[in-house]
């Protein structure tokens, strides 16, 4: 395997790590990090938010009533976060990543910068690692996707996660970083693969969840997530991803929890359009970014440029972009065509 712009740097005993973004699975990395006696601040853009997390320990606006521990500090200086880091966690929404990380780049040499943000660049159909690449081309890239609900973990549930890399000492250094009795962290080298499910699940989350609003009962949602995992395999192996991926964490897990919870964002927007709202107003009441919204036009755009069976987009972007009435999408689904159940068959 190879460590592009790590050298012959080794595992080393202690780490400084800074977190970009304030939002809260970089809140629930950082307080993970801190916990394990590691050096980490955390980027910020609202002052007041740095402010609270340095002298309350808390972050009210995503992560209430879950205190954060308190050797996390908190700044709104990009070049002081970024000082003198070894390892750096980029969680910041896709629309803004790219310029977040331009800005990062006259402070990043050969540091590990690993993306947590589970989402596609609109112009460019790029997933975030390859935007890391572009913009920071000698940095060492990594991942983070997986079942990984923030509040879930800063109330210290049990959770797995994968970290993916074409570097081992990035992997290895995660997981030294990030493991505790409660949170664990698997690898993969199939970064392309674990970041595009990661994306791809959001889709789906809208659709159960919406499902979950109009009563479907057990049997809907079942065949509604192993359908999904046959569109996700078969879209992502079309773009050079490994099907076996997307029967890991990265995949079923993280589609498993993403939509089934109330917790997950794109399940709670599929959840009130259900109820009768307009996209418009479910994104607002969450007051957070659902990711599902923006991946689901660029994944339906390039499904139809790919010719890529993918009914249940298909689907839900009638609902969504095209205000389809959602009982006459579902029935033409049902009269849809009847492909093989599993997608991929390995053959002896």
């Amino acid at each position: 395997m190879s460590d592009k712009g790590m050298g012959s740097k080794q595992l080393i005993a202690e780490y400084k790590v800074t977190v970009v973004g304030g939002g809260s699975f970089g809140s629930a990395l950082a307080d993970i990090v801190a916990a394990n006696k590691f050096s980490v601040r955390q980027w910020m853009r609202s002052q007041s938010q740095a402010d609270e997390v340095n002298q309350h320990h808390t972050n009210t606006r995503y992560l209430p009533d879950y205190p954060l521990h308190p050797a996390i500090e908190a700044t709104t200086g990009l070049a002081y976060a970024l000082e003198g880091s070894d390892v750096i966690l980029v969680a910041i929404p896709s629309k803004s990543f790219r310029t977040v990380v331009r800005q990062m780049r006259p402070f990043v040499q050969q540091q590990m910068v690993v993306s947590t943000t589970k989402g596609i660049e609109a112009d460019s159909f790029k997933l975030m690692s390859q935007i890391l690449e572009e913009e920071l081309p000698t940095a060492t890239v990594g991942v983070i996707s997986g079942p990984n609900l923030a509040k879930e973990i800063v109330a210290k549930a049990l959770t797995a996660t994968v970290v993916a890399s074409d570097s081992d000492v990035l992997s290895q250094t995660l997981q030294k970083l990030l493991h505790t009795d409660y949170f664990r962290v698997y690898s993969s080298t199939d970064r392309y693969g674990v970041e595009l499910g990661g994306a791809l699940k959001n889709i789906y989350a809208i659709v159960c969840g919406m499902g979950n609003a109009l009563n479907m009962g057990a049997n809907t949602q079942s065949m509604l997530m192993t359908r999904a995992l046959a569109e996700m395999s078969r879209f992502a192996v079309m773009l050079g991803a490994n099907p076996l991926t997307f029967l890991g964490l990265a995949g079923v897990g993280d589609l498993i929890v993403t939509c089934t919870s109330p917790l997950s964002r794109n399940f709670r927007v599929g959840y009130a359009v259900g109820k009768g709202k307009s996209l418009d107003d479910a994104e607002a009441e969450l007051g957070q970014v659902a990711e599902g919204v923006n991946t689901l036009r660029l994944v339906k755009t390039k499904a139809d440029e790919l010719g890529v069976y993918m009914p249940i987009v298909q689907g839900l972007y009638a609902i969504l972009e095209e205000q389809k009435p959602i009982a006459r999408v579902i029935r033409q689904l049902m009269l849809g065509e009847q492909k093989d159940d599993v997608e991929f068959i390995l053959h002896s």
